[in-house]
């Protein structure tokens, strides 16, 4: 399988399809979750800008463990409840971030970040982890990127 990469210049609803189109088309026949996530990822990286780091924690034993991301080394493992990858994947909801060094408790693995937002990552209706989109402007993610990721990730997890 090749991947070409597509100038995304028409219409944000218009850019959204393609977006899902192309994750349905890179995961659809693939059965390995690791695969999915990492191609999911990669995605990611190349469709959104003004990010500096996107990828998954995966919910193991009670934790939030590194996955597939695109980005500098990360934060191994995070604990339900801690930074915002804990605080979204503890409350089962989306969380974003305007300004992370305003959030309490936030991780800082990247310098650079100053936005962040993080969505639940479901799988037969169980959760198993979240998507981790960090920017290094501040109030980078509006609501429309939340529902686009919201409905990226459901999307995933449909085939994961």
């Amino acid at each position: 399988m090749s991947f070409e990469r597509q100038t995304l210049s028409g219409s944000r609803e218009e850019n959204e399809r393609i977006l899902l189109s192309q994750l349905k088309s890179l995961i659809e026949d693939e059965p390995s979750r690791i695969a999915n996530l990492a191609n999911a990822s990669a995605l990611l990286n190349v469709y959104l800008t003004d990010i500096n780091w996107v990828g998954f924690y995966l919910l193991e034993e009670g934790e939030l463990v590194l996955g597939p991301f695109q980005g500098l080394p990360a934060c191994v493992r995070i604990a339900l409840g801690r930074g915002v990858c804990g605080t979204a994947a503890a409350k089962r909801d989306t969380i974003r971030v305007e300004d992370v060094h305003q959030f309490p408790g936030h991780i800082a693995c990247d310098a650079a970040s100053n936005s962040e937002i993080v969505i639940p990552l479901y799988a037969k209706g169980e959760l198993i982890g979240v998507l981790d989109i960090d920017s290094p402007l501040k109030s980078r993610f509006s609501e429309e990127d939340q529902l686009l990721l919201e409905r990226f990730t459901q999307l995933l997890g449909d085939y994961l």
